[in-house]
């Protein structure tokens, strides 16, 4: 497996992992009978995210975030290795984006200004790289 593919699958798991670190404290603040319904606004008095610990609501939106990057991130290694188009430059940035996802956890839960969007940054911009070494 390609450096690549190889920090794509660990990114996948950190998906997970960030989806059981928002999901255990939400289940615990908002109880099973909101987070295992249709989770229908009107019925549930607003937005589940609105309800939640200023924390827990911070994990919920870096999971997000992560969702949102990982998409794009999945095209680039798709894209690279089916091209077979991989090298040094394009693993090294693979490795950025995701040491910049792990630490993006912590950056937002705890809010770090500007380190959080800094580190944000750093993952797009690498995702990015990949993309145009590709086409060039």
């Amino acid at each position: 497996m390609t450096p690549e593919l190889t920090a794509l699958t660990l990114a996948a798991l950190l998906q997970v992992i960030q989806f059981a670190l928002m999901a255990v404290p939400a289940n615990i603040e908002l109880g099973p009978g909101k987070t295992m319904s249709a989770r229908d606004r009107v019925r549930l008095g607003g937005s589940l995210e609105d309800q939640l610990s200023e924390g827990t609501a911070r994990l919920y939106r870096a999971m997000n975030n992560h969702f949102e990057g990982l998409i794009l991130f999945a095209i680039a290694v798709t894209v690279v290795t089916l091209s077979d188009q991989a090298s040094g430059f394009t693993a090294t940035c693979a490795w950025i984006y995701l040491t910049a996802r792990v630490v993006y956890i912590p950056a937002y839960y705890y809010g770090w200004k500007p380190w959080r969007s800094i580190i944000w940054f750093a993952g797009f911009l690498a995702t990015t790289f990949i993309l145009l070494a590709v086409l060039l």
